[in-house]
């Protein structure tokens, strides 16, 4: 009779490990959506780093194709000649990318104001364009009373006035601090990554159990490869459309046709989503020097994104992504909602990745009898 019950017994214990199991499980998957809602900006920072440093080697490997030369220099001279095209952008044609700047925000502006009005005309909603004025003083409440032209404020008014400068001058010092710390961070990050990548993919196959290591290294292997070919892809793809957008604006005649090709050509890394979006700026800038200028500056983007859709992907990135269009878009839309900028700007080499996961193990699917070698 003692069989029996220890058979009861170590089913129990067998249920009890499982569900033990199971619940540590769920906790750290849990735990670990939290970490990543939580320090989703950092997490984004830090990829942004690893794509950094995947592009500057990549770039250093075609080169090698050319030179013979060590990988150190190499990649010394890929550092230099960005950051001399860069400094020669900035120094060469930092006055016109200011007056330009300026103007294209002005002209946003007043197209924005536009369309406000055409919407209000037709009864529809235009809070969202609500965004406050800074300039506008405030009223008072007290009645208006005659004073003499050379009276001074009240020591309230200034201290409110004074108040108002403060706080936006502080959210715009923090802002611009936020955003240069960003960029040096993920400079530094990317120069480290493609300075020692062995090191790096040394350390990160370490990470994965002895018996899955071989496995860990041609997933590892193929990810990089798929990522050097994607950024690739895209350098060719936005230096395209920033040079067309900028020469086609500039025959329309628009004022602000270099500022607006580099931001067209910053916006085609991001798929579908930026593509739209930067149409939508050069559109509303264009229609400033009249309804001919927007009309020729709406099929210039047509065309702009016929060219990037239908002859530069094909073409250049056939062999680096084969995610299906649809797909594409409802995954940026999710990251968009969900970690906004960084979320919408990363879903493409997200998604490249958890391809290339997926492929690999349906090919394991397919052919269970093979062995991997490393």
């Amino acid at each position: 009779m003692t069989a029996p019950s220890d058979d009861r017994l170590q089913a129990r214990t067998d249920l009890a490990w499982a569900i033990s199991v199971g619940g540590i499980g769920v906790v750290l998957f849990a735990a670990l959506l939290l970490f990543t809602w939580v320090f989703a900006a950092t997490i984004f920072l830090i990829f942004s780093g690893v794509l950094l440093g995947v592009a500057l080697n990549a770039m250093s490997n075609l080169l090698g194709r050319v030179v013979r030369l060590p990988h150190s220099l190499r990649l010394t001279l890929v550092c230099l000649a960005a950051a001399g095209m860069l400094s020669g952008i900035v120094f060469l044609g930092g006055s016109t990318i200011a007056q330009q700047t300026t103007v294209l925000t002005n002209t946003l502006k007043s197209q924005l104001v536009n369309v406000k009005a055409f919407m209000e005309r037709y009864g529809i909603d235009t809070s969202i364009f609500d965004f406050g004025n800074l300039t506008q003083q405030p009223e008072s409440t007290e009645p208006a009373a005659p004073a003499p032209s050379h009276s001074l404020p009240s020591a309230g008014t200034i201290a409110s006035s004074g108040g108002a400068i403060f706080s936006q001058s502080l959210k715009l010092i923090l802002g611009t601090v936020s955003a240069v710390g960003n960029f040096f961070i993920v400079l530094f990050l990317g120069i480290a990554f493609a300075t020692q990548p062995g090191v790096y993919r040394a350390g990160l196959l370490f990470m994965a159990p002895a018996r899955h290591r071989a496995r860990a290294e041609v997933i590892v292997d193929r990810i990089g490869l798929t990522l050097e070919r994607w950024l690739i892809a895209q350098i060719i793809t936005m230096i395209a459309v920033f040079l067309v957008t900028w020469i086609g604006l500039a025959v329309i005649g628009i004022q602000s046709s270099f500022i607006l090709g580099i931001q067209a050509g910053l916006l085609a890394f991001i798929p579908t989503v930026g593509a739209i979006l930067g149409g939508v700026i050069v559109t509303l800038a264009s229609l400033a020097s009249g309804w001919v200028a927007g009309l020729s500056a709406f099929i210039l983007f047509l065309g702009v994104h016929a060219l990037e859709s239908y002859v530069l992907t094909p073409i250049i990135q056939r062999q680096a992504l084969d995610i299906p269009p649809a797909t594409l878009f409802a995954f940026q839309i999710l990251l968009g909602v969900v970690f906004g900028i960084w979320g919408l700007a990363l879903a493409l080499p997200l998604m490249a990745i958890a391809k290339v996961m997926i492929d690999h193990f349906k090919a394991e699917e397919s052919a269970p009898g093979t062995t991997i070698t490393a």
